[in-house]
């Protein structure tokens, strides 16, 4: 016999796991189904995010990061070290249990809030009375019955032609993430944020890392500014980059991985490397959710068709996160799954993509919000641009890390903040200020008169914004 819920939620990561939480404090009686499997068999929500992308890769990153610092930084504090090694197994096991707190935290939180949990893979069986039959397969086997039903599937890595992922030479971000030892030689297609935080991961651990990319320039839709600090740095650093190449074939063999390619100069060339991380974008997970079993509307990418609400054209069916439109990003996925939760309810859920951060965890990190002056240009607004050097920033110097710096872009009549963009350290939590800035259609001039704290790196946030009136008291 089928249980009844009034929402079910098909998918466990960032956006299905939060719009149940959110719904079931609204009341509603809600399940969510969840197929990922820790190395037990156990449960493992948490999507992508939590099992191989967004944690795991910000734990390696942390351990990657105090190794180069052991290595390369700390005689600059007095800091003497010898016979300095890197265990991956440790650190690898510190990764996987980083990712155990969370799947379990999520666990916990299912059952603080009254969610029933069903782990296994959900698929649309039919419409049914009340609602929509949902088949439960894999460690659990059942059947459910959904008022409101909230798709939330994620997306998966996109496979380059004729080099399939085997996760042991030829590598998405799951097999990035487990790679046992540290290769001498390490190549990455794609010049994204996998490829760029994954390339630095093991770049600090020892690998000659080449990064691959087929378009002409770095980071297209990063501030270009930004993204020529960011390319400087991380050359300086040792990654190696070939830009506007053409991949003609990738060869696996006993020892490695042989892929050619034409330059951008059309020359011929073949790279050989100990492994190979594929990092050419994600595509939507709908396979196995057997949307044509209710007539559930998908487009030619595979994503579920949504309105600007996250509705689908099927009534009562809701989908959110890496498998509709929009960035594919964790915290806009959770966003939309509180919006369709209160919309569920009644109430009027929102999410402004305008203000949607985007983070990119290298080191310097590069952070921003709302458009480039290159999208300004293009769209022909007037605006006014500030930019203040982290090399001027008292904490940074303290720091040690004086990379990069803030850049703020204002409207040129009312000066309204129409973008900020960080290249440097702790642009991931610097952004926050300039989102609620943004959300509040805060001015250049409020942020430039706010007090900020001394010695701190959001000095550096205060003394951009100055500059678009070119003001600034510290350069």
């Amino acid at each position: 016999m089928s249980k009844q819920f009034d929402v079910v939620v098909i998918g466990g990561g960032p956006g299905g796991y939060i719009a149940a939480i959110r719904a079931a404090q609204l009341g509603f009686q809600v399940a969510c189904i969840d197929e990922w499997q820790n190395a037990k068999g156990g449960p493992a929500p948490g999507g992508t995010c939590t099992n191989v992308g967004c944690i795991p890769s910000k734990a390696l990153l942390q351990s990657s990061e105090h190794f180069e610092h052991a290595g390369h930084h700390f005689a600059d504090h007095g800091i003497g070290l010898s016979n300095l090694s890197i265990d991956v197994a440790k650190m690898l096991g510190r990764k996987d249990t980083v990712v155990k707190q969370n799947n379990d935290g999520i666990l916990y939180l299912f059952k603080k809030n009254k969610v029933s949990f069903f782990h296994g893979r959900g698929a649309f069986a039919k419409a049914a009375d009340g609602g929509y039959e949902i088949a439960v397969t894999g460690p659990t086997t059942d059947t459910l019955v959904g008022k409101h039903v909230i798709v939330a599937t994620g997306s998966n890595a996109r496979a380059l032609p004729g080099a399939a992922f085997d996760e042991d030479k030829v590598l998405s971000n799951d097999g990035a993430l487990r790679i046992g030892a540290v290769p001498k030689t390490l190549g990455v297609i794609g010049s994204g944020v996998i490829g760029l935080e994954m390339g630095s991961v093991w770049r600090r651990l020892g690998a000659e890392v080449t990064v691959l990319e087929a378009m002409p320039g770095f980071l297209a839709a990063v501030d270009e500014g930004v993204a020529k600090e960011a390319l400087k740095a991380f050359t300086k650093q040792g990654l190696k980059f070939e830009f506007g190449v053409k991949i003609s074939d990738v060869k696996v063999g006993k020892k490695g991985v042989a892929v050619s390619y034409a330059n951008a100069k059309g020359e011929a060339v073949k790279l050989e490397v100990e492994k190979l991380i594929v990092s050419i974008g994600r595509v939507p997970n709908t396979t196995g959710l057997n949307a044509e079993a209710v007539g559930l509307k998908l487009d030619e990418r595979g994503a579920i068709v949504v309105d600007a609400d996250c509705r689908t054209n099927l009534p009562n069916v809701w989908a959110v996160g890496d498998v509709v439109r929009g960035p594919m990003l964790a915290h806009k996925a959770e966003e939309e799954g509180v919006a369709v939760a209160e919309r569920i309810a009644g109430q009027h859920g929102h999410v402004n993509f305008n203000t949607i951060p985007w983070v990119i965890y290298t080191s310097p990190e590069i952070a921003w919000v709302g458009r480039t002056e290159q999208q300004l240009k293009a769209d022909g607004v007037a605006y006014k641009a500030g930019q203040f050097p982290f090399m001027a920033n008292g904490r940074a110097r303290a720091l040690g890390d004086t990379t990069g710096f803030v850049k703020f872009l204002a409207d040129a009549k009312t000066d309204e903040i129409l973008g900020v963009h960080i290249v440097g350290p702790f642009a991931s939590e610097l952004i926050a200020e300039a989102v609620v800035a943004m959300e509040f259609k805060a001015s250049a001039e409020d942020i430039a008169r706010i007090c900020h704290a001394h010695p701190s790196l959001s000095e550096a946030t205060k003394e951009a914004a100055l500059a678009v009136d070119k003001r600034t008291l510290n350069f």
